[in-house]
C-alpha cells in the first residue's frame, strides 16, 4: 500500500510512541487522525509541527464504549487503523490487579470496535495494525497480558477473514522502548542488561517497522517483535 494520500487513524497518538507514529506517517504523505484521550494539550502542540495538511484531533474515552463509536462516527473513512492506544499498570500494583474489566475494554474490546468499523469500509485495500507487547509472544498471565493476547488472536482471525477484500492486519509487539510513566526518570537498569541487545528499543526502529507494514502488500496475520530480542530471553 502506497502510505502517501492515505488516510490514518492512530490511537493514542499524541506523546510517546504514538507520537512518533503520527510524525512517521505525516512524514510519508499520510493524513493523520491523532486520538487522545487525556493528553490533549500533547496533541494540539504536535499537530501544527506536522508537514502535509489535513491532519486532526479526536478526543474519546476507550473505557466508554460509546465514546469509541463516537470517535469511529466522527473519524469518517480511514485506509489504515493503528490501535495504539491502551493502558498499563505498575505490575502488583493494586490498580493492576483490579483493572482486568478496564483492561479488557481499553486494551481489547476498544480496538476490536474500532477493527469491526474499519472492515466494513467500501475501500479497494486497507490495512490495519495492532501494537501489542513482546511479552504476549510467551506464556503469562493477569489481566494486561491477557488483553494484549486477546487482540493477538483476534489480529490472526482478522488477518484469514478479511484478506480476501484486500484488507491486511498485523501487529507489531514492542519491548522497553522508554521508561514506564510512574518512573519517568528510569534507566531501565533491571530489564536492559537481560536483552540480547542491551540497549532500549529505538523508538524510530518502532514506527519504521509499522509503516513496513503499511507497505508491505504480501504480509498479513504477522507479529513483528521490536525488542532488541525480549522475547527469546
Amino acid at each position: 500500500m502506497k502510505i502517501k494520500g492515505k488516510c490514518v487513524l492512530i490511537t493514542g497518538s499524541a506523546k510517546r510512541g504514538g507520537a512518533e507514529l503520527v510524525k512517521t506517517f505525516a512524514s510519508a504523505g499520510a493524513r493523520v487522525i491523532l486520538h487522545c484521550n487525556n493528553s490533549v494539550n500533547e496533541a494540539e502542540q504536535l499537530l501544527p509541527t506536522l508537514p502535509g495538511t489535513g491532519h486532526r484531533i479526536i478526543r474519546a474515552d476507550f473505557a466508554k464504549m460509546a465514546e469509541v463509536e463516537r470517535l469511529i462516527s466522527e473519524a469518517g473513512v480511514f485506509d489504515i487503523l493503528i490501535n495504539n492506544a491502551s493502558i498499563f499498570f505498575r505490575p502488583g500494583s493494586p490498580e493492576d490487579l483490579n483493572s482486568a474489566g478496564l483492561y479488557d475494554q481499553i486494551n481489547f474490546l476498544a480496538p476490536k470496535k474500532l477493527l469491526e468499523a474499519w472492515a466494513k469500509q467500501p475501500l479497494p485495500e486497507a490495512c490495519a495494525i495492532n501494537i501489542l507487547d513482546q511479552a504476549v509472544l510467551k506464556p503469562g498471565s493477569g489481566g494486561y497480558w491477557q488483553s494484549r493476547y486477546d487482540l493477538m488472536q483476534l489480529t490472526f482471525e482478522l488477518a484469514v477473514k478479511l484478506g480476501k477484500q484486500n484488507f491486511r492486519v498485523n501487529a507489531v509487539a514492542p519491548g522497553p522502548m522508554l521508561p514506564p510513566y510512574w518512573k519517568p526518570d528510569s534507566k531501565m537498569e533491571k530489564t536492559l542488561p537481560t536483552l540480547p541487545i542491551p540497549r532500549p528499543v529505538d523508538v524510530a526502529d518502532f514506527a519504521q517497522t509499522v509503516k513496513f507494514l503499511c507497505e508491505a502488500d504480501s504480509i498479513t496475520g504477522a507479529v513483528l517483535p521490536v525488542d532488541c530480542g525480549q522475547h527469546l530471553v
